[in-house]
């Protein structure tokens, strides 16, 4: 077993117009279970948990374990935090998103960010949940990228699919009833998790994301630092 001692940055949020600050949020002590480190015995782990996915909408081909850091394979950990279970964190200076479980632990998942995923934080809920969602880029991106017009709210989004941004699923984040626009979702680049990339929100494996979207349902409290 391994100590986890990275310590999350600690921001300051505006929620429905008070200051909340978040100190000690996220969990200070987290130590990794299951997860072997002999090289043959992580491999097959990770073979186990992202291998072929071939009874999906669109059949998920395997992740190469090889291009990914064993810190970010989904595995539970020990999680000190005054948060309920079922609570999602994300902690943007880690690069992890925890689902808080009982007893002092959690459920822990490596995660990608791109700009919008550093551009939000606070507390929220995820609103809705989409499998294989579709894709429409936001007007600046059009701005910035105009061959993605075809792939505009007015001609209807891009389909899902394998290559389709959002990946397997879609998480909604709400704020007060409003959409924050932040959303976490699945990705084919697997190799960007753990990675600050160009675009986006919080990325998860696409199994990742499966696995998450199974444990959560709609209104579950989501807090990101």
């Amino acid at each position: 077993m391994t100590n986890d001692t990275r310590t999350p940055s600690r921001r300051r949020f505006i929620q429905t117009g008070s200051a909340l600050a978040i100190t000690g949020l996220v969990g200070a002590c987290a130590s990794s279970k299951g997860i072997p480190t002999n090289p043959a015995a992580l491999s097959d782990a990770a073979d186990a948990m992202y291998g072929p996915l071939p009874s999906e909408q669109f059949a998920i081909p395997a992740i190469d374990a090889d291009k990914i850091e064993a810190r970010f394979y989904r595995q539970e950990v020990l999680y000190r935090t005054s948060e309920q279970p079922g609570t999602v964190v994300v902690d943007t200076s880690a690069f992890y998103l925890y689902l808080v479980q009982p007893k002092g632990r959690a459920i822990r998942y490596g995660v990608g960010l791109g700009r919008a995923g550093f551009a939000w934080s606070g507390r929220a809920v995820i609103q809705w949940k989409r499998k294989w969602p579709t894709w429409t880029p936001p007007t600046e991106m059009i701005a910035r990228q105009p061959e993605l017009e075809k792939y505009s709210y007015e001609n209807g989004g891009m389909p899902p699919g394998l290559e389709n941004p959002l990946g397997a699923r879609a998480l909604y984040i709400f704020q007060g009833g409003k959409d924050t626009l932040y959303r976490l979702h699945g990705t084919p680049e697997y190799w960007s998790i753990g990675k600050a990339v160009s675009s986006g929100c919080v990325r998860l494996f696409n199994h990742d994301i499966i696995d998450l979207y199974q444990r959560v349902p709609n209104k579950t409290p989501i807090i990101v630092v």
